[in-house]
């Protein structure tokens, strides 16, 4: 068949966005020799009768292949259509099919002309992907061989149907996962309602259309999205963009059911871990998983799939054929088709039984932004010294408190914040790992936010965030016996009122960072409780409801910032 039809790195082929490997080259990997069989709206039924939509792309060929399914909330008639958006995250049919693979795009029940209401990532989602992955293995142009493939919801759901062990569920390769639904909306108690409630209603309004994704002008604008042109421009798409794109729709008119239920369950009626929230947890459940896990995420994405791909790889870490890579900036662009040529690797290792490379070597390779090249590690994270700074009261940060440890700064807590800025660094510092801010504080509220910003401050004062931390003040117990320095561990199950005016430490968990900070650099920590003031948000966008409309939050100088540096 003609190359120019199929995506690829090699010549001729339609260039993709974004990395293809960490660095390294493959071998025995499946060329690219066969057209496109594609059929809408097939049916595949579950258990319970409820009967879920697919769009299938399969090779045309008689010969049985492996499948890679690709399930989630959005709309699948579009996951081809080339716009930089969010939902658009199933992978690249064109690459996959010419290589030998069936792409199976599933809608998740209640979605897209799937029967039944959408229930969120809970037991019921989990069977469904359960009876998903074995009605694909048994069609009569598969041959048995069944991946999972996708980031972010995508993700998600394959290593929920992991944790139920279908049969033939061979392999999967989660970027950008989260294994926890309470940590998904939330931030140890603090509610991304800037995400939340923008993420739900643009679901409900997509939710009822079927056809309409098939209409003549989607077809137009595939085609103009396609051309080069266009589609170079997405290679560097950024998330705040379309999470702005996201809050246009929020008070757009949607169905009442299930969204405003769903809305009022995450946001307020269940706003610590909960039953509920137990049935949406995947943390204990990992350990079912027995087959080849391929785990990524970018350093970048602080807030929701960082932490969620580490937390999953801590759970799996001691698992023979788990792997993981950490990206830097852009390595997951939308739509998503980057790291295609790693995860063929991965699958023609263990779908068809090609020894391509994939599995030779450390079985953690990551960036450190700053930094050149790749780096590898066999054990996550890498070894690290903590070092202590200072919050000093003249806005210092510093590791001798000096005399001034006694100090203390306030800031209001509805608009306010307060900043500690280090001197130039004298030469390149390495953080790498957990960190955490072990605050001293008051308030004049029983409750209030911790929200922590640490950023990269260049010569010329240009900032970059590299990490944040999140506490709602009532939710602050840390579970001891777990926790070590620099990696509190939060069960954020009891609300607990702050006693008013009283001095009170918090241990607020940084998500793991990775940043060489070089020489003539500084580091600032921002300490805010309100981040929903236009133009003041600590970083992309994921914004929280406040917890105390009116406060004085006063921190003293006693706090220290553990940050962990590599040797």
């Amino acid at each position: 068949m003609s190359t120019t039809h199929v995506a690829g790195v090699e010549p001729g082929q339609r260039p993709l966005n974004g990395p293809q490997t960490t660095g390294r080259d493959y071998r025995n990997l499946s060329a690219a020799e066969f057209g496109v069989r594609r059929e809408n709206d097939v049916r595949i039924p579950t258990r319970d009768g409820t009967v879920l939509l697919a769009d299938v792309y399969r090779p045309d060929t008689d010969r049985q292949v492996p499948a890679l399914v690709a399930a989630a909330p959005y709309p699948r008639q579009i996951q081809d259509l080339g716009a930089p958006t969010g939902i658009i995250e199933a992978g690249i049919s064109d690459f996959w099919v010419p290589r030998g693979y069936a792409h199976v795009i599933v809608n998740l029940r209640g979605m897209c002309g799937s029967e039944g209401t959408w229930t969120f990532f809970d037991s019921q989602e989990r069977l469904d992907l359960h009876d998903i992955v074995e009605w694909v293995a048994e069609q009569p142009w598969c041959d048995g061989q069944v991946g999972m493939i996708g980031i972010s919801y995508y993700a998600m759901a394959m290593l929920a149907a992991a944790v139920e062990r279908p049969p033939h569920l061979a392999a999967i390769f989660p970027f950008h996962a989260t294994i926890s639904g309470f940590e998904f909306a939330n931030h140890n108690g603090l509610y991304s309602s800037g995400f939340m409630d923008s993420w739900l209603s643009a679901l409900a309004l997509v939710a009822p259309r079927n056809r309409a994704f098939r209409s003549p002008l989607v077809s137009l604008a595939r085609r103009v999205l396609a051309l080069p042109r266009v589609h170079r421009r997405f290679a560097t798409f950024n998330g705040e963009a379309a999470l702005a794109g996201l809050e246009k729709v929020q008070h757009l008119p949607h169905a009442e059911h299930p969204w405003d239920d769903l809305l009022r369950a995450c946001g307020h009626e269940h706003p610590v871990r909960d039953a509920w929230w137990d049935d949406r947890e995947l943390v204990s459940r990992l350990a079912a998983i027995d087959i080849p896990v391929y785990l990524g995420t970018e350093w970048t994405n602080v807030p929701m799939h960082l932490p969620g791909t580490l937390a999953a790889w801590e759970q799996l870490a001691d698992k023979p054929n788990v792997r993981l890579a950490l990206l830097g900036d852009h390595g997951l662009p939308w739509p998503w088709e980057s790291m295609h040529v790693e995860a063929l690797a991965w699958f023609d290792q263990w779908l068809k039984g090609r020894d391509t490379g994939i599995l030779e070597g450390p079985r953690i390779r990551y960036v450190l932004p700053g930094a050149d090249g790749w780096r590898t590690a066999e054990e996550w994270p890498p070894t690290a010294d903590l070092i202590e700074l200072a919050l000093q009261a003249d806005g210092r940060l510093a590791p001798d408190p000096g005399a001034d440890a006694a100090g203390e700064r306030s800031y209001d807590s509805a608009y306010g914040r307060v900043a500690w800025t280090t001197a130039p660094l004298s030469e390149d510092l390495d953080v790498l790992g957990h960190g955490e801010l072990a605050l001293t504080a008051t308030s004049t509220a029983e409750d209030t936010g911790w929200i922590v910003l640490l950023e990269d401050l260049a010569v010329d004062g240009t900032a970059t965030p590299i990490t944040q931390g999140w506490l709602r003040a009532a939710l602050r117990e840390v579970d001891e016996q777990k926790s070590v320095p620099g990696r509190p561990i939060l069960p954020v199950r009891r609300a607990v009122p702050i006693p008013i005016g009283e001095l009170v430490e918090y241990r607020i968990p940084l998500v793991p960072a990775a940043r060489r900070f070089a020489a003539g650099h500084r580091i600032r920590l921002t300490v805010t409780s309100d981040d929903t003031v236009p133009g003041s948000r600590p970083m992309l966008g994921f914004t929280h409801t406040p917890v105390a409309s009116t406060a004085t939050n006063t921190v003293h100088a006693t706090s220290r910032l553990l940050l962990p540096v590599a040797p």
